[in-house]
Protein backbone atom coordinates (compact mmCIF):
# COMPACT_ATOMS: atom_id res chain seq x y z
CA UNK A 1 0.00 0.00 0.00
CA UNK A 2 1.25 3.52 -1.12
CA UNK A 3 1.73 6.16 2.07
CA UNK A 4 -0.15 9.37 2.43
CA UNK A 5 1.21 12.19 4.09
CA UNK A 6 -1.37 14.28 5.76
CA UNK A 7 -1.32 17.95 6.39
CA UNK A 8 -3.06 18.40 9.36
CA UNK A 9 -3.45 20.50 12.51
CA UNK A 10 -6.27 22.71 11.28
CA UNK A 11 -7.81 21.52 13.53
CA UNK A 12 -6.01 18.98 15.66
CA UNK A 13 -9.36 17.15 16.65
CA UNK A 14 -10.39 16.99 12.85
CA UNK A 15 -7.14 15.60 11.96
CA UNK A 16 -7.91 13.29 14.23
CA UNK A 17 -10.77 12.33 12.92
CA UNK A 18 -9.93 12.09 9.79
CA UNK A 19 -7.38 9.40 10.98
CA UNK A 20 -10.36 7.62 12.60
CA UNK A 21 -12.38 7.35 9.78
CA UNK A 22 -9.48 6.00 7.59
CA UNK A 23 -8.69 3.23 9.70
CA UNK A 24 -12.74 2.71 9.85
CA UNK A 25 -12.87 2.71 5.97
CA UNK A 26 -10.67 -0.44 5.97
CA UNK A 27 -11.16 -3.52 7.06
CA UNK A 28 -8.41 -5.44 8.35
CA UNK A 29 -7.50 -8.45 10.22
CA UNK A 30 -4.17 -7.35 11.68
CA UNK A 31 -2.10 -4.13 11.35
CA UNK A 32 -0.36 -4.20 8.01
CA UNK A 33 -3.91 -4.44 6.30
CA UNK A 34 -4.18 -0.58 7.57
CA UNK A 35 -3.52 2.25 5.29
CA UNK A 36 0.20 3.61 6.02
CA UNK A 37 -0.60 7.50 6.94
CA UNK A 38 2.23 10.02 7.46
CA UNK A 39 0.72 12.87 9.56
CA UNK A 40 2.40 16.59 10.12
CA UNK A 41 0.09 17.89 12.97
CA UNK A 42 1.15 21.41 12.43
CA UNK A 43 -1.68 23.58 14.71
CA UNK A 44 1.10 26.53 14.16
CA UNK A 45 -0.17 26.91 10.47
CA UNK A 46 -1.50 30.71 10.50
CA UNK A 47 -4.70 31.63 10.82
CA UNK A 48 -6.96 30.65 7.51
CA UNK A 49 -9.92 33.27 8.93
CA UNK A 50 -6.90 35.84 10.13
CA UNK A 51 -5.38 36.01 6.60
CA UNK A 52 -8.94 35.34 4.39
CA UNK A 53 -11.69 37.13 6.66
CA UNK A 54 -9.90 39.48 8.31
CA UNK A 55 -7.12 40.43 5.87
CA UNK A 56 -4.72 40.92 8.51
CA UNK A 57 -2.82 37.16 9.08
CA UNK A 58 0.19 36.22 7.95
CA UNK A 59 -0.59 34.09 4.46
CA UNK A 60 -0.50 30.01 5.09
CA UNK A 61 0.79 29.06 1.77
CA UNK A 62 4.23 29.01 2.61
CA UNK A 63 4.09 27.19 5.66
CA UNK A 64 1.31 24.82 4.10
CA UNK A 65 4.21 24.16 1.05
CA UNK A 66 6.89 23.60 3.79
CA UNK A 67 4.74 21.23 5.38
CA UNK A 68 4.07 19.31 1.82
CA UNK A 69 8.06 19.15 1.45
CA UNK A 70 8.71 17.86 5.40
CA UNK A 71 5.66 14.93 3.84
CA UNK A 72 7.97 14.07 0.72
CA UNK A 73 10.70 13.92 2.33
CA UNK A 74 9.61 11.32 5.12
CA UNK A 75 8.13 9.28 2.04
CA UNK A 76 4.90 10.71 1.39
CA UNK A 77 3.73 9.53 -1.63
CA UNK A 78 0.48 11.73 -2.10
CA UNK A 79 -0.77 14.32 -0.33
CA UNK A 80 -3.91 14.87 1.27
CA UNK A 81 -5.28 17.78 3.79
CA UNK A 82 -8.54 17.51 5.96
CA UNK A 83 -9.61 21.65 6.07
CA UNK A 84 -11.69 22.64 3.24
CA UNK A 85 -10.65 26.17 4.09
CA UNK A 86 -7.01 25.85 3.57
CA UNK A 87 -7.48 24.30 -0.02
CA UNK A 88 -7.42 28.03 -0.91
CA UNK A 89 -3.52 27.20 -1.01
CA UNK A 90 -3.79 24.08 -2.88
CA UNK A 91 -1.27 25.30 -5.73
CA UNK A 92 1.02 26.30 -3.05
CA UNK A 93 0.83 23.10 -2.13
CA UNK A 94 0.87 21.48 -5.53
CA UNK A 95 4.16 23.87 -6.80
CA UNK A 96 6.08 22.53 -3.53
CA UNK A 97 6.86 18.92 -4.52
CA UNK A 98 5.37 16.35 -7.34
CA UNK A 99 2.99 14.69 -5.52
CA UNK A 100 -0.14 14.59 -6.43
CA UNK A 101 -2.49 16.04 -3.98
CA UNK A 102 -5.67 14.34 -3.41
CA UNK A 103 -7.91 17.22 -3.79
CA UNK A 104 -10.94 17.48 -1.08
CA UNK A 105 -12.90 20.15 -2.92
CA UNK A 106 -13.03 18.58 -6.22
CA UNK A 107 -13.48 15.22 -4.73
CA UNK A 108 -16.54 16.25 -2.83
CA UNK A 109 -18.14 18.24 -6.16
CA UNK A 110 -17.49 14.83 -7.97
CA UNK A 111 -18.93 12.67 -5.25
CA UNK A 112 -22.51 15.65 -5.09
CA UNK A 113 -22.40 15.16 -8.94
CA UNK A 114 -23.15 12.14 -8.62
CA UNK A 115 -25.85 11.93 -6.23
CA UNK A 116 -27.55 14.00 -8.55
CA UNK A 117 -27.62 17.05 -6.10
CA UNK A 118 -27.67 20.71 -7.78
CA UNK A 119 -28.63 23.09 -5.11
CA UNK A 120 -26.37 22.40 -1.95
CA UNK A 121 -27.00 23.87 1.38
CA UNK A 122 -22.80 25.18 2.54
CA UNK A 123 -22.06 24.57 6.20
CA UNK A 124 -18.37 25.57 6.26
CA UNK A 125 -16.61 28.59 6.96
CA UNK A 126 -16.95 31.81 5.28
CA UNK A 127 -13.70 32.10 4.51
CA UNK A 128 -14.60 29.38 2.11
CA UNK A 129 -17.13 31.76 0.50
CA UNK A 130 -15.03 34.29 0.52
CA UNK A 131 -12.11 32.87 -1.15
CA UNK A 132 -13.88 30.60 -3.46
CA UNK A 133 -12.99 27.54 -2.68
CA UNK A 134 -15.67 25.38 -4.37
CA UNK A 135 -16.58 28.33 -7.24
CA UNK A 136 -14.69 25.97 -9.99
CA UNK A 137 -15.39 23.14 -9.19
CA UNK A 138 -18.88 23.57 -8.90
CA UNK A 139 -19.22 25.37 -11.75
CA UNK A 140 -17.68 22.62 -13.55
CA UNK A 141 -20.59 20.29 -12.24
CA UNK A 142 -23.59 22.37 -12.56
CA UNK A 143 -24.03 22.51 -8.99
CA UNK A 144 -25.17 25.47 -6.41
CA UNK A 145 -23.73 26.53 -3.49
CA UNK A 146 -25.96 28.23 -1.04
CA UNK A 147 -24.29 29.72 1.86
CA UNK A 148 -26.20 30.35 5.02
CA UNK A 149 -27.58 33.54 6.30
CA UNK A 150 -25.86 34.00 9.30
CA UNK A 151 -22.97 33.27 8.69
CA UNK A 152 -21.57 34.62 11.87
CA UNK A 153 -23.50 32.27 14.15
CA UNK A 154 -21.75 29.56 11.91
CA UNK A 155 -18.34 30.74 12.36
CA UNK A 156 -19.25 31.11 16.07
CA UNK A 157 -19.90 27.07 16.22
CA UNK A 158 -16.86 26.21 14.00
CA UNK A 159 -14.48 28.45 16.89
CA UNK A 160 -16.33 26.69 19.70
CA UNK A 161 -15.40 23.44 18.48
CA UNK A 162 -11.77 25.00 17.65
CA UNK A 163 -12.51 25.61 21.41
CA UNK A 164 -13.27 22.20 22.60
CA UNK A 165 -16.47 23.03 22.78
CA UNK A 166 -18.60 20.16 21.42
CA UNK A 167 -21.65 19.57 23.32
CA UNK A 168 -25.43 20.70 22.90
CA UNK A 169 -25.25 24.03 21.85
CA UNK A 170 -22.89 23.90 19.25
CA UNK A 171 -24.88 20.95 17.75
CA UNK A 172 -27.82 22.64 18.09
CA UNK A 173 -26.59 25.79 16.80
CA UNK A 174 -25.56 24.01 14.00
CA UNK A 175 -28.74 21.77 13.22
CA UNK A 176 -30.51 25.23 13.14
CA UNK A 177 -28.54 26.62 10.44
CA UNK A 178 -28.79 23.67 8.54
CA UNK A 179 -32.64 23.68 8.51
CA UNK A 180 -32.66 27.25 7.60
CA UNK A 181 -31.09 26.53 4.61
CA UNK A 182 -33.16 23.15 3.60
CA UNK A 183 -36.51 25.51 5.29
CA UNK A 184 -36.10 28.76 3.87
CA UNK A 185 -33.53 28.74 1.00
CA UNK A 186 -34.72 25.50 -0.85
CA UNK A 187 -31.72 23.63 -0.99
CA UNK A 188 -31.97 19.76 -1.87
CA UNK A 189 -28.78 18.52 0.12
CA UNK A 190 -26.59 19.50 2.43
CA UNK A 191 -22.79 19.59 2.61
CA UNK A 192 -20.58 19.50 5.85
CA UNK A 193 -17.65 21.92 4.25
CA UNK A 194 -15.55 22.71 7.46
CA UNK A 195 -13.86 19.54 9.03
CA UNK A 196 -14.49 20.97 12.07
CA UNK A 197 -18.17 20.83 11.91
CA UNK A 198 -17.34 17.16 10.59
CA UNK A 199 -16.68 16.27 14.45
CA UNK A 200 -20.48 17.79 15.03
CA UNK A 201 -22.38 15.86 12.15
CA UNK A 202 -23.19 12.45 13.67
CA UNK A 203 -25.75 14.31 16.20
CA UNK A 204 -27.29 16.32 13.62
CA UNK A 205 -31.01 15.67 12.84
CA UNK A 206 -31.62 17.44 9.66
CA UNK A 207 -33.53 15.10 7.75
CA UNK A 208 -31.72 15.24 4.34
CA UNK A 209 -29.05 13.99 1.66
CA UNK A 210 -25.86 15.23 3.38
CA UNK A 211 -22.27 15.01 2.39
CA UNK A 212 -19.46 15.43 4.56
CA UNK A 213 -16.36 16.79 2.24
CA UNK A 214 -14.23 14.60 5.26
CA UNK A 215 -15.82 11.38 4.19
CA UNK A 216 -14.66 11.67 0.37
CA UNK A 217 -11.49 12.68 1.29
CA UNK A 218 -11.19 9.64 3.33
CA UNK A 219 -12.34 7.49 -0.01
CA UNK A 220 -9.68 9.08 -2.14
CA UNK A 221 -6.91 7.96 0.41
CA UNK A 222 -8.31 4.89 0.67
CA UNK A 223 -8.41 4.38 -3.23
CA UNK A 224 -5.60 6.11 -3.76
CA UNK A 225 -3.36 3.84 -0.84
CA UNK A 226 -4.59 0.25 -1.79
CA UNK A 227 -4.30 0.76 -5.65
Amino acid sequence: MRRVGILGGMGPDATVLLMQKVIAARPASDDADHIPLIVHQNPQVPSRIKALIEGTGENPGPVLAAMACDLERAGAEALAMPCNTAHAFAPDISAATGLPFLDMIEATAADLFATGARRIGMLASPAVRLAGVFASSFSDKGLEAVWTEDEDALLSVIRAVKAGRKGAAETDGLDRLARGLVDRQGCDHLAVACTELSILRPDLGVDLPLTDTLDCLVARIVAFSIN
